[in-house]
């Protein structure tokens, strides 16, 4: 596997709150306000190439010069459902991000992802792009919205993942050599049911409190 698109964050303090997301007692409540403060957390480290330029700023004491974000444009998109609670630990960090939405689901017949729903910044070409979307396990989702995305002549963009699969990783990197991709673990494998091993179980279901 080539692991040098792949950002294993490490961090104690996200690997303290992954453990609290895989325990099945958590509760719905707890699980995802630990799921928005990951992706709070994750948000450091992906936006770290973001440019920065020198500002003038008087200060209480004097008058200097400071470094502050070059006007880069950023969007976030999360993948519905689960993606959805991301969001929020990201604007809490970059309240002035734009949202887009894709909903996806899988065709029965041809088991290829349909996009079902897909809204986004009408300046969307002209941002980087970060998709959302907590659990990486085939990797054909998150495939299928990059390339609904790149057909909005986005050119930059990255992918954040709380857990990821091995075989997730790989889809992604053979369809999308030129994505990054960010997350707080990479688990062993995909059972049968395509499913993350050890993983946390349905993230969505887990954030909405559904079966």
């Amino acid at each position: 596997m080539d692991m040098e698109k792949v950002h294993i964050l490490d961090h104690p303090l996200l690997q303290h709150k992954l453990s609290i997301l895989r325990d099945e007692t958590t509760g719905v409540k707890e699980f995802r306000e630990v799921v928005s403060e990951v992706a709070s957390l994750m948000c450091y480290e992906a936006t770290r190439d973001l440019p920065l330029e020198e500002v003038e700023i008087k200060t209480p004491i004097t008058t200097a010069r400071f470094n502050s974000i070059a006007g880069k444009k950023l969007a976030i998109v999360p993948i519905l459902r689960a993606g959805l609670g991301m969001v929020e630990g990201i604007l809490t960090l970059i309240p002035s991000v734009k949202v887009g939405h894709i909903g996806l689901y899988r065709d029965p017949q041809t088991l290829q992802p349909v996009e079902y729903y897909c809204k986004m910044p009408t300046d969307i070409a002209e941002r980087d792009v970060i998709i959302l979307d907590p659990m990486l396990a085939t990797g054909g989702s998150a495939s299928a919205a990059i390339q609904f995305i790149k057909n909005y002549d986005v050119k930059h963009i990255k992918l954040m993942n709380i857990i990821a699969a091995p075989e997730g990783v790989e889809r992604v990197h053979k369809d999308h050599p030129d994505v990054e991709i960010y997350c707080a673990a990479l688990d062993q494998c995909l059972n049968d049911h395509g499913y993350i091993v050890p993983g946390l179980g349905d993230a969505g279901d887990r954030i909405f409190g559904t079966k």
